[in-house]
Order: C-alpha cells, then sequence, then structure tokens
C-alpha cells in the first residue's frame, strides 16, 4: 500500500501547483501580505471583512443569528441584532488576527498579551501531571495561541486540513513556536504527551457528531459533547484547566486561566460533560460576541426525529 503524503514533515512538490489549489494559494498570500501591515490597522480591515462576511455569507449569517437566539432568550431581537453583528466583526478580525499569528514576528506581539490566573496553571504543572487545557473556537484563537507561546511550551491538537497546501503551511507557522502537534484522531500519541508531563490545547467544544459523544446542557440546550475529555483523564491521570482568550479591542489580549477540575473524571460521562460545556458557557459569557457561533453547535439534535433548529 502506497504511503500516504505527510505535508507537514516534507516540502512541497509540484502537486501543489495543481489549479484546484491556485484558491488556497491565493488565500495564503493574501494572509501574509496582511501580516505586513501595522497591527491596529490589520485588525481594522479584519473589522471590514467582517462586515462584508455579514453581508455576503448569508448561510452562515443564519446560523450565528440561530445561535444566538437560543442561547440568549432573555435579550431583545434588538440587542441580539447588535450581537450578530459585533460577532460577525470579530470572525473578520479573526481572520486577520490568524494572519498575523502566523506570518508576523515576534516583536508585533511583545506586550499584547495579559495573564489572568496563571497561578492556576502554575499550580497544576507542578503536580507533576502533564495538562490538557480545555481550549474554545473563540475568534482571537490563533493570537491566543501565539501569545500563549511566549509563557510556556505546549503540544497543540489540531484538525488536520483537506487541502495538503493549507496544510503544510499552517505547521510550518506554527513550526518552532509551539510543541509537538497532534493529530485529533491520534488519541495514543495525546495520551503520551500528557503521561510525559505535557501540556497539551485541546479543543472539544464543537459538535462532532454522535459517535463518542453524549448530551449536556450548553446554554440550557442539549447539546452533542464529546466524551474524550473525561476519557483522556482517564487514561492518562493528568489535570484538566481551562484556558480562555479574549480580543481587548484595542490590539491587546487577556489570557485567563480557570482552576484546575477538581475530582476528574467522574464516573459518569454525562455529569463530565455538564462540567466541561459548564466551564465553556462560563467561558463565552464574558465576551459573547467573540465566539464562534458560525459553528452549528446544535446540529446534533437528541433524538433523530428533534426538529432540526438551523
Amino acid at each position: 500500500m502506497k504511503k500516504k503524503r505527510d505535508p507537514r514533515s516534507e516540502s512541497l512538490g509540484l502537486y501543489a501547483a495543481h489549479p484546484r489549489f491556485w484558491g488556497d494559494w491565493l488565500w495564503l498570500s493574501l494572509t501574509w501580505l496582511m501580516s505586513k501591515l501595522p497591527f491596529d490597522l490589520a485588525l481594522r480591515c479584519g473589522d471590514g471583512i467582517g462586515m462584508l462576511f455579514y453581508w455576503l455569507a448569508r448561510e452562515r449569517r443564519h446560523i450565528a443569528a440561530t445561535n444566538l437566539r437560543l442561547c440568549f432568550p432573555e435579550l431583545s431581537e434588538a440587542q441580539r441584532a447588535q450581537m450578530l453583528r459585533e460577532n460577525m466583526r470579530n470572525t473578520g478580525r479573526g481572520l486577520v488576527e490568524t494572519a498575523l499569528a502566523w506570518w508576523a514576528p515576534d516583536g508585533v506581539f511583545e506586550g499584547r498579551g495579559r495573564f489572568h490566573g496563571w497561578e492556576n496553571m502554575e499550580r497544576a504543572r507542578a503536580s507533576g501531571r502533564g495538562v490538557l487545557m480545555l481550549c474554545g473556537h473563540f475568534t482571537s484563537l490563533e493570537v491566543g495561541g501565539r501569545l500563549l507561546t511566549q509563557r510556556m511550551s505546549f503540544d497543540p491538537v489540531y484538525r488536520p486540513h483537506k487541502s495538503p497546501v493549507v496544510e503544510y503551511f499552517t505547521h510550518e507557522a506554527r513550526k518552532g513556536r509551539a510543541g509537538n502537534a497532534i493529530p485529533r484522531d491520534d488519541v495514543r500519541g495525546l495520551v503520551r504527551a500528557l503521561r510525559k508531563g505535557n501540556v497539551v490545547f485541546y479543543l472539544p467544544d464543537q459538535d462532532y457528531g454522535r459517535k463518542h459523544s453524549v448530551f449536556a446542557p450548553f446554554f440550557g440546550i442539549q447539546a452533542a459533547t464529546v466524551t474524550a475529555v473525561s476519557r483522556i483523564a482517564r487514561m492518562s491521570g493528568c489535570a484538566v484547566l481551562p484556558l480562555f482568550y479574549y480580543g481587548a479591542g484595542d490590539g491587546t489580549y487577556d489570557l485567563v486561566v480557570g482552576e484546575p477540575f477538581e475530582n476528574f473524571p467522574g464516573e459518569d460521562l454525562e455529569a463530565d460533560a455538564a462540567r466541561v460545556n459548564a466551564a465553556f458557557e462560563e467561558g463565552v459569557r464574558r465576551a459573547p460576541t467573540q465566539y464562534l457561533w458560525v459553528h452549528r453547535r446544535f446540529k446534533t439534535r437528541p433524538e433523530p426525529g428533534d426538529p432540526k433548529l438551523y
């Protein structure tokens, strides 16, 4: 059997010039150019991209609007409409922040991160165990990870991109800053890293379907929630704690480390999943317009016959 090509470990060949990758090359070129702008100007460009996204990406706007209606029923329609516009603006800004996180030099990020609750991380690491950081899909995800590298090394768990060109350059952009990148489906590699005492950057807050999931409340709605956090913690004996990151709007960012989970995992997967979702809900409520609401978080319904929400 022919060995599958791994774009993370070798240079791109002539196959990368195939026309089907031209769109990827164009997008990567634009992100590289964007990263050369002054930081504040780049963020303003991101705001503009977000408003274009608001007007042109009608399907994603509908998904975000539905999520906000489901999760914030106590707000008026006008309040949710304002949140939607702000969320789409932040989503566009997040695209530019990704470009900056990938391509901008280290000096650009000096003094832009403020760390809160860092003593929780130090306490978890002092236990001698590995640390599983539960991070969420916030719009400033990539820049949050870049700022975190100023304080510590960690192994990011990632979802391989379908495009080998994007996959290759994503890996190249992160290489030398973060630790060993672990594919999402490599559970053994993840557990090995934790047993060695490493810190692992893990994002379990999206709907990955019914398989390997249970249903637990998120903003009062039963959401498909992966059981991997419990299984990984049980297999590795690691500490588990949440980490969230927020843009302050002025080109600086707050990284907030929560307290390690006590007595985790428990005996009940649903109860564990509820604890994980409660931590994410608390993190989202701190800055609700900075969460990635364009994802269909409630796509999988508890019962196959339940009406679809989107």
